[in-house]
């Protein structure tokens, strides 16, 4: 009868030892995924140079820009998550970095995850970014979105910190730039300046609320200028308010936002200062389970000058399954006489002051 005791004993006690073992692994558990989106289309656009010359081409990164990531979590027990990001944007018409060649210039950082939130150090989105992607029907694509009108909508910042909690429909973002990573003189990087806390720095915050079909958000965003740049200086600030909604319906949801800019980083006495307001509207409509209808419009009121502009957008997306669609994209930017912004921005390429653009890309669109 010892025997069989003993060897029931034994087998007890590695079946103890095995469920520990189980239960350590399960709470050390760890998963990388490699993702991306490619992204490529033909462009057509008229006034596209000083002659009012239109341009036939290829782009990359039409409705998402192309990328490339890799992405990583630790289960460090009782809630707490490590995590990683490291995501490249590139062209891929041409197979180029995009983002000025940064290795990882969409985004790279690390953090801790909890109930409480998630803290996160490196070059991150900007809260611009990460919450108007929410209340804009063109999702701030690259191609004739509210990005044409501000570019800070789809922003990045290196050397950042940031804060981001959930708390039922509650989300509370908040940022802090040491040095956002302004380009200088001869291709460099602003970064930290020994004894000049302020220069290249930004701090940002945000709320938004959804409940039901309803979102609303507010979020402020403060650039101070950066040292090393000839008529900037740190006690310069561009100054960013933007406030949106947006409501869904059964097939459809519409969107409304306004944003305040109030800046004089650069500003001199021959360059003023800026004072510009932005809104814009728009709709999205689920055609079929697979066609979707999606229309924008976005208005430039610039109070220090005669730079007002106003645009259009409209886009028809066909998705063939949850990971490729293809998509056809117009749109229309009358500027008065002192605007000279382009469907791809205000530093596109485009005809003299005052010049109207006709744009239109039809393009295919696969997530990995």
């Amino acid at each position: 009868m010892s025997q069989p005791q003993s060897t029931f004993r034994h087998t007890a006690l590695a079946a103890i030892l095995l469920a520990l073992g189980v239960s350590g692994a399960a709470q050390a558990q760890s998963s990388v995924t490699l993702y991306g989106v490619a992204d490529a289309g033909i462009e057509f656009l008229t006034h596209a140079d000083a002659n009012n010359h239109s341009l036939t081409r290829m782009t990359s990164g039409n409705l998402s820009g192309s990328r490339w990531g890799i992405r990583g979590t630790e289960d460090l027990g009782n809630g707490l998550q490590a995590l990683f990001v490291l995501e490249n944007g590139f062209d891929l018409d041409a197979g180029t970095a995009a983002q000025g060649g940064r290795l990882f210039g969409r985004q790279a950082f690390t953090g801790l995850s909890s109930q409480y939130g998630r803290v996160t150090l490196g070059r991150q989105n900007n809260i611009l970014y990460d919450i108007l992607i929410n209340y804009d029907a063109m999702a701030v694509s690259p191609r004739y979105s509210i990005f044409m009108m501000d570019a800070m909508t789809a922003g990045r910042y290196d050397n950042t910190a940031k804060y981001v909690g959930k708390f039922g429909g509650l989300t509370v973002t908040g940022l802090y730039a040491f040095a956002r990573g302004t380009s200088l003189a001869g291709g460099a990087v602003a970064s930290e300046v020994p004894g000049d806390a302020k220069s290249d720095r930004a701090i940002s915050g945000g709320l938004e609320y959804n409940v039901g079909n309803a979102g609303v958000t507010v979020i402020y965003d403060e650039q101070q200028g950066t040292s090393g740049i000839t008529g900037q200086n740190p006690s310069q600030k561009d100054r960013r308010l933007a406030v949106a909604g947006s409501y869904r319906f059964a097939n459809a949801k519409v969107y409304a936002g306004y944003r305040w800019l109030n800046g004089d980083i650069g500003a001199t006495a021959a360059v003023p200062a800026r004072r510009a307001d932005l809104f814009w509207i728009g709709a999205g409509y689920q055609l079929t389970p697979a066609l979707s209808l999606s229309g924008a419009g976005y208005l430039l009121n610039d109070r220090r000058g005669n730079g007002d502009a106003w645009s259009a957008s409209l886009l028809l997306d066909y998705a063939f399954s949850k990971r490729t669609d293809v998509y056809a994209q117009v749109a229309y930017i009358n500027n008065d006489d002192g605007s000279r912004i382009g469907l791809n921005g205000a530093s596109s390429a485009i005809g003299a002051a005052g010049t109207n653009q006709f744009g239109a890309v039809m393009g295919i669109r696969h997530k990995f």
